[in-house]
């Protein structure tokens, strides 16, 4: 299935896996980009060496396209841009709008960038800059969201930027990819459904409490960083929201400390990133030092397996998702849906 998508990133099909942190891995991207789809590395909760060596480990397993998804304000953000081009990347993802001249640098060394938007303003400003396509996330989408739906939010997009557009939040099959493409997207965009694979690292207990959720176990809430974030709902969570102040802020400090002996990052700089989420909120000290911390806690389960004490961001689509498939298998299936539904609709007319 040929869109402006696979033709801007050099893959099969119109699907990306989007820049999960913990989760987008070398081998979950690899296994993506063979399959036909564009995989993309979360680099967020990486340091600068171990972006490399994924970056490295990605080549050795594939031949195809994939992308890197990064942090526009990130304090390296300068050097990671560099990595991505002298790695031969090909695709440059963003969860913040990247700036202008961010997005020259990159496209003057041919590397195609798309960054996530969640209003439409956001994806004018960005297109104005240059950017190559934009992926729009609807409120369905996990992690950090808004309050519009895809449905709404994606012909406004459509509507107001001459750029293609990726659809994001909710999608897991063929027949959205199908819908997707009638509002005048390029393609979709999957996390919780590539998530849920078996080429996925995550550990297996996680993704048993992904299966066995239903949508009314998918939850947002302000209680983890201030800001509005769709996850399972679990103990961690509905403590947070019951806690005071004071209790929360014992919480993330102690988080706080141990994500900093993880990351290498000083108390200062840990602060500086958690107010730089802030995006105009009022925010507790907290919920501050959260903000900062909040990869700590998505580590907590997603690498360590430990459902209690960690975040599991979550698209609404994980309450309809009931196997593990392998990316090839996943998108084989994705694919042969979405012609059959073309065709069905087709015949019905």
């Amino acid at each position: 299935m040929e869109t402006a998508l696979t033709r801007l990133a050099g893959v099969r099909h119109p699907i990306v896996q989007t820049g999960m942190g913990w989760v987008a891995g070398p081998r979950l991207v690899s296994a993506t980009a063979n399959a036909g789809a564009l995989g993309i590395l979360a680099s967020a909760t990486m340091t600068l060496d171990q972006l490399r060596t994924a970056i490295a480990e990605v080549r050795c397993r594939t031949d195809a396209p994939f992308g890197v998804n990064l942090r526009a304000d990130a304090a390296d953000a300068g050097d990671r841009v560099r990595l991505i081009i002298d790695g031969g990347v090909r695709v440059a993802s963003f969860a913040l709008a990247p700036s202008a001249g961010l997005i020259a640098e990159l496209k003057e060394a041919g590397v195609v960038v798309i960054p996530s938007v969640g209003a439409r303003r956001h994806a004018e400003k960005v297109a104005a800059w240059g950017a190559d396509a934009v992926i729009v996330q609807g409120g369905e989408g996990g992690g950090h969201t808004g309050e519009v739906a895809t449905s709404v939010l994606l012909p406004q997009v459509v509507d107001a930027v001459r750029i293609p557009v990726v659809a994001a939040g909710g999608f897991f099959d063929g027949r959205g990819l199908v819908a997707a493409l009638a509002y005048g997207a390029a393609g979709v965009a999957m996390g919780t459904r590539f998530l849920l694979t078996s080429d996925s690292t995550v550990p297996d207990a996680v993704k048993a409490r992904y299966l066995a959720a239903t949508v009314r176990d998918v939850t947002v809430t302000r209680a983890v960083d201030g800001l509005p974030h769709r996850m399972l709902r679990t103990d961690l969570v509905a403590a947070l929201e019951r806690s005071g102040r004071a209790r929360s802020l014992l919480h993330a400090i102690r988080r706080a400390a141990g994500f900093r002996k993880l990351s290498g990052l000083t108390w200062r700089q840990m602060i500086q990133d958690g107010l730089a989420l802030r995006h105009g909120k009022e925010l507790s000290w907290s919920q501050v030092l959260l903000a900062a911390n909040t990869p700590m806690l998505l580590r907590s389960a997603m690498v360590d397996g430990r459902t209690d004490l960690g975040v599991m961001a979550s698209g609404q689509v994980a309450g309809v998702i009931d196997d593990l498939p392998s990316c090839a298998e996943l998108l084989e299936r994705i694919m042969k849906e979405a012609e059959e539904t073309t065709a069905r609709l087709t015949t019905a007319r």
